[in-house]
């Protein structure tokens, strides 16, 4: 019988010579690999150690053969595969009704970088592009005192969302919300997370199948991936409260934000991708 640890090199191998493409929750083959055999064989994602020279035998080493030819052949997310994704050691539910979680927000929550702009009046948050609602659960559980209300365009992202929601025994104090933009949305708000669609059409014409499998709505920004945010500056201050503040994620768009809002003074806050991927903006400067 083979061992754990050796039908891991086996699916790096396989992954890497397939050229799929990772940023799903892994950023390379081995990471991958090892996130598909120890799901498959029912163990710990942690317990690679402790697992590696385990045997495995025949029929459960076939089983996971076959998941690895379908992560190469679909080109699938392994999230997709595994209904699984974390944020910051949190497990949440996915499946194709909405983008995989991977926000560099869920670090800011956990680090407590956005804190000092928080206060004894942060009472409501608002999760805006909430997808499957795991940035929405992350801020009820950073924050046990505020109420969030999780907002999609996408009525298949809430039903996943709501699935998170009561997973996490949070449906007394996350309610979700279909609204397009703020539009159903009243507020007011003290602090509005938002990871929204931002990749310009350029990238999005090139994006890795993994990507393509994603829903389109929650990764298309428009010619310069700004389309969304132009409309979120002009109507966020009407429901933000007096001392409110906007953490908003925009990836690899630094560009094109300053380009788009050359004179808006904006924060920019660091994550492990460095300090252009998220930024803080208050009410006040929205306003002015």
């Amino acid at each position: 019988m083979t061992t754990v640890i050796e039908l891991i090199e086996a699916g790096e191998r396989q992954l890497a010579e397939a050229g799929v493409a990772f940023g799903h929750g892994t950023a390379n083959a081995f990471d991958e690999a090892a996130w598909l055999v120890l799901w498959r064989l029912g163990l710990p994602l942690d317990a690679l150690d402790e697992a590696a020279e385990r045997p495995v035998s025949p029929a459960d080493a076939a089983r996971v053969a076959e998941l690895l030819a379908d992560r190469i052949a679909t080109r699938k997310p392994a999230a997709y595969l595994t209904r699984e994704a974390w944020l910051q050691g949190v497990s949440f539910y996915v499946d194709e009704r909405a983008i995989v979680p991977r926000s560099f927000i869920a670090e800011l929550l956990a680090d407590g970088t956005i804190d000092p702009w928080l206060g004894e009046h942060t009472q409501r948050v608002l999760d805006l592009c909430t997808g499957n609602g795991s940035l929405a659960v992350l801020a009820a559980l950073t924050y046990p005192d505020v109420r969030v209300d999780a907002a999609d365009l996408s009525i298949e992202a809430l039903e996943v969302a709501a699935i998170n929601v009561t997973r996490h025994q949070l449906d007394d104090r996350v309610t979700l919300v279909e609204s397009d933009g703020l539009a159903a949305l009243r507020g007011p708000y003290d602090l509005i997370l938002c990871n929204p669609p931002y990749v310009n059409a350029q990238s999005m014409a090139a994006l890795p199948a993994e990507y393509r499998a994603e829903p389109e709505l929650a990764l298309a920004g428009g010619a310069d991936g700004m389309d969304f945010v132009r409309r979120l500056f002009a109507e966020a201050p009407s429901r933000m409260s007096e001392h409110a503040v906007l953490v908003l994620e925009i990836g690899n768009e630094r560009a094109h934000f300053e380009a788009a809002f050359p004179k808006l003074e904006v924060v920019w806050l660091a994550t492990n991708a460095g300090e252009d991927q998220v930024l803080l903006v208050t009410r006040e400067v929205l306003l002015s």
